[in-house]
């Protein structure tokens, strides 16, 4: 077994994200101070830590922080710059106005500049709506291989409200990218609104009934980048940017089930579609970019199963990894190609995968939670290694496990005493 290093101590929640925890140097993690995942409206903090002398930093703080707002969380690095992303509430957060899907952002801060918060989507729920803000809630931000966009999972408060009034309508989940651009909005004393230093879209399309046996989805959600620098197609022609994610379709029979889809991007995002608004309108959620294309990759017997977890690519673009049950009825990770085929098997435990995958920056390896412990699954030919003793319930690894940016240190969270630590984990074995 590796040796491990436990980095934090103090008596809070040091909440590590689902990926992207390392600075590019790999001498820090950043995380938020959450002590239970489904806490971010009322987490305060965003910190920090040295990998090396266990020195905490504490990058930003919020302004009149209660149980209902406006917390933060969710924070990730930029794989090439000293800047990180988190979930940030509406800044009028309270009783009558909590934290919410529909009323959150994104906010950046620079690592040389503490406490200045760098609002990327610009938001606007006042009509007529702005180009290139959105009308709701960001999250989930990860950022391209580029460092250069960032994808999130989005939910629409001018829907949401629309939705209390007419049965026919709904708040779909659905997946959005922000790109250079500052989008400037009129401030309003609500704080509602804010201006923001990314031009944002939606780029999935999502229906309230979609139709059996179809490829139409009512949610889209929980996407990865693919590849670094995006795949080749099955002409062989280069598809530089694109997005793979988790869709809900109805099977014949009207069952919901989970497949996964890629959206290709094409250069220009800020053309629309003739007669459909980039910004939505009062009675319509945003609309998809001209030559934006949806496709649907897999057809599961079973759907996506397991844990939570967000879809991962290896760095070359050629694999998409997931979690569902194999023939033998155990959760274990399967790949395969954004251009479709034939889903194949990456992990072979007689038990079940609890968490959700990170591949290595080499593209050789995956980690993960499994039997509440920590193991490396080799991607060529699947052979498995168990880095961690079994851990108990009450101290056994939780979330996700990130790789350093060498891929030699594992990175993860468990609990201790009653509060989420980091941990650090060799990652060679033998």
């Amino acid at each position: 077994m590796s040796k491990e290093i436990q980095l934090t101590s103090g008596n809070k929640g040091h909440f590590l994200n689902t990926a992207q925890v390392f600075s590019p140097d790999g001498h820090w993690l950043v995380y938020d101070t959450r002590n239970d995942d489904s806490k971010i409206g009322s987490t305060p903090s965003i910190e920090m830590v040295n990998v090396q002398t266990r020195e905490i930093f504490e990058l930003y703080r919020t302004k009149n922080q209660t149980d209902f707002g406006p917390g933060v969380g969710a924070v990730s690095f930029s794989p090439n710059a000293e800047r990180v992303i988190f979930i940030h509430g509406i800044r009028n957060a309270d009783k009558n106005r909590p934290y919410g899907f529909t009323r959150r952002t994104g906010v950046a801060i620079d690592i040389k500049h503490p406490g200045v918060p760098i609002f990327m989507d610009a938001r606007d729920i006042t009509a007529p709506f702005k180009l290139g803000a959105l009308r709701g809630g960001t999250h989930a931000h990860a950022w391209s291989g580029d460092g250069h966009w960032i994808s999130f999972t989005y939910n629409d408060y001018v829907i949401e409200q629309l939705a209390k009034t007419n049965p026919g309508v709904l708040d779909l989940r659905t997946v959005g990218v922000m790109f250079p651009g500052a989008v400037k909005v009129d401030p309003h004393p609500s704080l509602e609104n804010n201006s923001g230093g990314m031009f944002s879209v939606i780029v999935t399309e999502v229906t309230e009934n979609p139709q059996s046996g179809t490829d139409e989805i009512d949610k889209a959600f929980d996407e990865g980048w693919v590849g670094t620098n995006g795949y080749r197609r099955s002409d062989g022609s280069w598809q530089q940017k694109a997005i793979a994610f988790q869709g809900n379709v109805r099977d014949e029979n009207g069952n919901t089930k989970t497949e996964l889809f890629v959206v290709d991007l094409p250069g220009d995002l800020k053309q629309g579609k003739a007669g459909k608004a980039l910004q939505g309108t009062a009675s319509s959620r945003p609309a998809v970019p001209a030559g934006v294309k949806q496709r649907r990759i897999t057809f599961l017997k079973h759907g996506v199963l397991g844990p939570r977890h967000w879809l991962r690519s290896t760095p070359d673009g050629e694999l998409i990894t997931f979690l569902t049950k194999d023939d033998s009825g155990f959760v274990n990770v399967f790949g395969v190609s954004p251009n479709g085929g034939e889903a194949r098997q990456l992990s072979f435990h007689r038990l079940d995968i609890q968490s959700g995958i990170n591949i290595s920056h080499d593209g050789k390896k995956m980690a993960y939670v499994a039997e509440n412990a920590i193991y490396v699954t080799e991607i060529d030919g699947g052979r498995s290694h168990k880095l961690t003793d079994t851990f108990t319930d009450s101290d056994k690894p939780a979330s996700c496990v990130n790789w350093s940016p060498d891929d030699k240190t594992l990175a993860y969270n468990r609990y201790v005493n009653g509060f989420l630590q980091i941990f650090l984990l060799e990652s060679n074995y033998k």
